[in-house]
C-alpha cells in the first residue's frame, strides 16, 4: 500500500494552475519535523493536488497553514539537456485542517517550525 500521512505547515501559498484540458492542479511545499536523538530537523516535501482537491487547497490554504494530509508517494522522471533527472512528490487526496492560526486567537502547535 502506498500511503503517506504527513502533519506539517505550508511553506508557501498554494499555486493553482490548469492543464490544457482544464484539469486543476495545485502545488505547494510542506514542512514537517523529525527528531533524531532529540535533535529537531525540518524536512520539506513537495505536494501536488488534482481536481477538486486542488481547488479546495487553493481556496482554503495559505503559507503557514497547518494540516494533516493523506496521499501517495509518486516518482517523476524526465530528461533535460540530455541528463536524466528524477524527483518525488506526494499526491494529496485528502486533508484535515488543524492549528487555528494566530488571526483566530487560538493557540498554535509548536510542531513544526517553518524556518523562514
Amino acid at each position: 500500500m502506498n500511503l503517506m500521512v504527513l502533519h506539517g505547515k505550508l511553506g508557501n501559498d498554494p499555486e493553482l494552475k490548469y492543464t490544457a484540458p482544464g484539469t486543476p492542479v495545485c502545488k505547494f511545499s510542506l514542512a514537517t519535523n523529525e527528531y533524531i536523538n532529540k535533535v529537531k530537523t525540518t524536512v520539506w516535501h513537495r505536494i501536488v493536488a488534482w481536481g477538486k482537491m486542488a481547488e479546495t487547497s487553493s481556496k482554503y490554504l495559505k503559507k503557514g497553514s497547518e494540516i494533516v494530509l493523506y496521499g501517495r508517494l509518486s516518482y517523476n522522471e524526465w530528461t533535460k539537456d540530455g541528463v536524466k533527472r528524477k524527483d518525488a512528490e506526494i499526491v494529496m487526496f485528502s486533508m484535515d485542517f488543524c492549528g487555528g492560526g494566530r488571526s483566530q486567537g487560538q493557540g498554535q502547535s509548536s510542531e513544526p517550525d517553518i524556518p523562514f
